[in-house]
């Protein structure tokens, strides 16, 4: 297909090595926080889920036939069951749960190939799929708040000012510089945010001068490591929550549709897609990592960048691999504080909103029509409130919750309502 006028680099494109290296850098430190924050919340090893993820996307490139630029990172959708079997099985229990969640959508992927995914397009119209994109933006403002705001439980003023200004940095980088700066905003605004950050007092260095250089993470291989047995309580309470995720995904392939205006569930397909989701969290299981999905914030750097390019990804999957085996290097991004983090994330969320409002702009929503207006409602409040779905010991998010109500209202609600049929006549 012809490359898009304004898109500095399309999917099959390859960036020059220089700026390759920068490119994949600012992927890298997008996904790092969050990717390593999930085994620390858990009680796993940083250095596996950093491994797994690079590994995982990986494997995800290979599966979904180096079409889409998506990178797998660790799922926080299953922090509380995997705390919960830390205290139980301990890493076997949620190796197994791991496995079992891939399992699942590896299940749901062969269906799909069976029966093909035509019903998609019906399911899922722009008056859904666009206010869910939002959602998945605005769901995580929340986050990107707190990370800029609180410091141990507490408001601190250093932190909001380092997020300010690493925003204010990031968007400065993105407007007003050329050439190869002008394409790597996020990562300038993250190294002069963490200058900043140094400067306010809030970086701590001691976790750099006492790690090693090299350092292996700490692999939990079934045989190798323990000799694993069936924990049917871990795989009972993990494999259900990947039908969760799985809402996750598809809307994250809504919004990389549209950020390339391409049809990933047709080329190269759902059944793809979900295959490749599914073998990358086999994989972190049998190395001892958290499951993986993909990333709103490095699809927020797509879009902010306009480079699309699946090779940026491959190098960002890379390097994760290799800081995974380096100890000061990932102690160093480590000790990236939260601020800069949420400063960055500001923009990288609001974008993938922004996101879903071309969506429904782009094919001319009317919201004079009662039902566009019903519909786009219920999912944003839902979504965005986090209005959660509790079931015994199974949590479904908000935006979950949001994505199937919206799906239902669609199919269900008539064109027209009664009300406008009236003033018609």
């Amino acid at each position: 297909m012809a490359k898009r006028r304004d898109v500095v680099l399309d999917v099959d494109e390859r960036p020059k090595p220089a700026q390759w290296v920068g490119l994949s850098l600012q992927h890298m430190f997008s996904m790092f926080g969050s990717t390593v924050l999930v085994p620390i919340l858990v009680g796993l090893n940083p250095g596996i889920a950093l491994f797994s993820s690079g590994v995982g996307t990986l494997i995800y490139l290979l599966i979904t036939k180096h079409k889409i630029p998506a990178y797998m990172g660790s799922s926080f959708s299953f922090v509380v069951p995997m705390m919960a079997l830390m205290k139980t099985t301990g890493y076997p229990g949620i190796a197994q749960g791991t496995i079992a969640v891939g399992c699942v959508y590896l299940i749901v992927s062969l269906i799909v190939s069976f029966f093909g995914s035509a019903w998609i397009d019906r399911i899922l119209p722009p008056i859904v799929v666009g206010p869910v994109i939002v959602v998945i933006g605005l769901s995580l403002a929340g986050t990107a708040a707190k990370d800029a705001t609180i410091n141990n439980g507490h408001y601190d003023l250093r932190f909001f000012a380092v997020a300010m200004i690493t925003m204010l940095l990031t968007v400065a980088f993105n407007m007003y510089f050329k050439g190869f700066l002008g394409l790597i905003p996020i990562l300038m605004g993250i190294v002069f945010g963490y200058g900043v950050a140094v400067l306010f007092g809030i970086v701590d260095f001691r976790p750099v001068m006492s790690a090693h250089w090299f350092s292996l993470p700490q692999f939990q291989i079934p045989f190798l490591n323990y000799s694993p047995q069936f924990y049917w309580g871990a795989i009972l309470s993990m494999a259900p929550i990947a039908f969760v995720t799985m809402t996750e995904h598809m809307g994250h392939i809504m919004v990389l549709n549209e950020l390339t205006e391409r049809n990933y569930f047709k080329n190269p397909g759902l059944n793809h897609t979900l295959a490749g989701d599914g073998t990358a969290s086999i994989i972190a299981g049998f190395v001892g990592g958290p499951p993986v999905t993909s990333y709103g914030e490095n699809i927020g750097v797509l879009a902010i960048t306009k480079v699309h390019s699946v090779y940026v990804i491959t190098g960002a999957a890379l390097f994760a691999v290799f800081f995974s085996f380096v100890g000061k290097l990932s102690a160093l991004i480590e000790t990236i504080p939260s601020p800069v983090i949420g400063g960055i994330s500001f923009l990288l969320f609001g974008t993938i909103a922004s996101s879903g409002l071309r969506v429904m702009i782009d094919d001319q929503i009317d919201f004079n029509k009662k039902r566009n207006l019903m519909i786009a409602s219920a999912i944003l409040v839902i979504g965005i409130g986090n209005a959660y779905l509790k079931l015994g010991q199974y949590q479904f998010s908000g935006l979950a919750v949001a994505a199937v109500l919206g799906i239902a209202l669609n199919l269900i609600l008539p064109q027209e309502a009664a009300s406008e049929r009236q003033n018609e006549n």
